[in-house]
């Protein structure tokens, strides 16, 4: 589920954060150019992490390029949520893989860390989507072969709501005309909160997380303070207080609710479809409760190379030229549900009329910051939503003024 993936998200950034200075952080290639590589066929074995949900079609690509080069592909599978802080900790001490699953908003704290190794895509960049590549590139390089991009959107059951709804407001009449009166959206909160899910609602109170350089490149000065900060408290306050919002509905409760057919509306992602197969489905833009746009996070999955690895060409090699072709990165999307980023992939799976309605959703999204500064932002943010919704925190304004400050003070 999204909600794990989220949590890997903030403890592998957390965790690369306590290993500042032990790698170089300037992202030039002397990291990861290796002394000597194997030659194809002479017992060479490369490592690689998975998931248990990339295993299969991994496996798949790791069997042909054995079979073509004679080098081994061993494949340790890992729950996705260590994938991260086990990177993190392991590659300096020489234990890592030479490669791993990841996720790009962990690259910049990786970097810093001297953890990751660049790769030389050259042309191969042309065949992913854009904001694939540059979710993944620092200062001009990418730190990863990208193969899925993801965000939340507005899932919508067309038996119960036809149209779209453009406002929160549309969609509490439109959840009260299907006769729901408690849940009008099912959005996932649970006691830590769920900054993720909410953040295209907080996005339409013109209240950002960081604020953006003129390129898009993110600061960490944070944006989400001040007045517009205040009015987004005060909504989450309301609606937890008018029972539309509740920290009792964990991720699988709302799936459960809005599998059984009498719910409207769910805010989730692809990883929730495998759940409403019976359902008549519609991928919408999420409804501005604020009046400007709701943005999502928009996140890229791929495959990044240790900057410790010991085969360095014959990793490169792998990723490069077997991981990034169409069949591996549709068997992928397949396994996974989330969109490709290989454009010839994308382009296929969006004969499917909900995979196209994803990209458009995602086409409006922003991509979540991949600075270390994030790493310092989560389990702040995700309390203090929680605190607000659920009434503990009786001021809201004052509980996000305080999160604000405690989230200052933690990135220095």
């Amino acid at each position: 589920m999204r909600r794990s993936i989220r949590l890997s998200i903030v403890t592998a950034a957390a965790a690369s954060l306590v290993l500042t200075g032990c790698g170089g952080g300037d992202g030039d290639d002397t990291a990861a150019t290796p002394t000597e590589d194997a030659a194809a066929g002479d017992g060479t074995t490369i490592t690689m992490w998975v998931d248990e949900t990339r295993l299969g079609p991994v496996q798949e690509a790791a069997d042909g390029f054995t079979a073509e080069t004679g080098i081994k592909v061993e494949l340790i599978q890992k729950n996705f949520e260590d994938l991260g802080p086990d990177f993190v900790a392991q590659v300096p001490t020489g234990e890592g893989p030479d490669i791993t699953v990841c996720t790009h908003d962990g690259i910049g704290g990786w970097i810093q860390n001297g953890v990751v190794a660049p790769l030389a895509l050259g042309d191969l960049t042309d065949q992913f989507e854009d904001v694939a590549i540059q979710a993944f590139t620092h200062d001009g390089q990418v730190f990863g072969l990208p193969y899925a991009i993801e965000n939340v959107g507005l899932i919508r059951n067309v038996d119960l709501a036809p149209e779209a709804p453009a406002t929160w407001d549309d969609a509490v009449a439109a959840a009260a005309a299907a006769g729901v009166t408690d849940f009008p959206v099912l959005v996932q909160t649970g006691t830590g909160g769920d900054p993720f899910t909410y953040y295209p609602i907080q996005t339409s109170f013109g209240a950002p997380v960081f604020e953006q350089n003129a390129d898009g490149s993110y600061t960490d000065t944070l944006g989400m303070g001040g007045d517009n900060g205040h009015a987004f408290a005060q909504w989450l306050h309301d609606k937890g207080a008018a029972g539309q919002l509740s920290t009792d509905l964990t991720y699988d409760l709302a799936v459960e609710k809005f599998a059984s057919g009498e719910y409207p509306f769910i805010i989730g992602g692809p990883w929730m479809l495998d759940s409403f197969k019976d359902l008549n489905l519609s991928i919408d833009a999420i409804p501005s409760a604020g009046g400007q746009p709701a943005q999502p996070f928009v996140g890229v999955q791929g495959f990044c190379l240790s900057s410790q690895s010991q085969n360095t060409v014959a990793a490169t090699n792998f990723i490069t030229n077997y991981l990034s072709t169409e069949a591996v990165q549709t068997a992928l999307f397949k396994a996974g549900n989330r969109p490709p980023a290989q454009r010839d992939a994308a382009a296929a799976a969006a004969s499917d009329p909900i995979v196209a309605q994803w990209a458009a959703v995602g086409a409006n999204g922003v991509p979540m910051p991949a600075i270390p500064a994030m790493a310092q932002v989560w389990t702040f943010w995700g309390d203090t939503q929680a605190a607000i919704i659920s009434g503990t925190a009786a001021d809201p304004a004052a509980a996000w003024d305080k999160m604000i400050a405690d989230i200052q003070a933690a990135i220095g």
